[in-house]
């Protein structure tokens, strides 16, 4: 077999072979992340069970009930709540069980921004409100257990979800390299059947 069947066969198979490059780039490999990130996870979801602030629960701040209303949950806390939610619980766990790129890198963004605005509602809950209704003052209670621990806790899952995501795997980096080979050589073939 000469080179020309040789290079036949392999440009017969290069639609096969970029198709497996694209799924294992698109791929993430947490490794023991994975662990860290689950268990982050969890303690977002217990921290919805613990008090936001004073009565109001993590539930309460989402579904906004009675409760929400009564200690004067600002707009922060419920962002907060929902995008721990959404991204931080929601993306995380899609991102843990498909290993797909593009779900962690909605995680990450999701839970950046969820660090700040859980930052954010702390600072919120610890000052109160002035000229509330009729122009009176209102004192509400102070950040929660469960806005701290939730707050900590995306925080530390946008750091791992961003260690995890601008990691690159072996297989990832073997099969950038044979590509870069393997245009090198197209490259170099083409340049040769030219003349030059």
């Amino acid at each position: 077999m000469n080179s020309v069947e040789s290079s036949k066969d392999f440009e017969q198979f290069r639609d096969d072979l970029d198709a497996v490059e694209r799924r294992v780039a698109g791929e993430i490999d947490p490794g023991v992340r994975a662990m860290v990130v689950a268990g982050a996870v969890f303690v977002l979801l217990l921290s919805l069970v613990l008090p936001h602030a004073g009565t109001a629960r993590g539930f309460d701040v989402l579904l906004g009930t009675g409760a929400a209303s009564f200690e004067h949950i600002g707009l922060p806390s419920r962002v907060f709540v929902w995008f721990v939610v959404v991204f931080g619980i929601g993306f995380s766990l899609l991102a843990l069980m498909t290993r797909r790129w593009a779900l962690a890198w909605i995680a990450v963004a999701g839970s950046a921004v969820a660090s700040v605005f859980g930052v954010f509602a702390i600072w919120h809950r610890q000052t109160p409100g002035v000229g509330g209704p009729g122009g009176a003052n209102y004192y509400g209670a102070g950040p929660g257990i469960g806005l701290i621990l939730g707050a900590l806790a995306v925080i530390v899952l946008t750091f791992h979800w961003v260690r995890v995501v601008w990691s690159r795997t072996a297989l990832q980096l073997a099969a950038e390299e044979q590509r870069r080979v393997a245009s090198a050589a197209a490259e170099e073939r083409d340049r040769r059947n030219r003349g030059i």
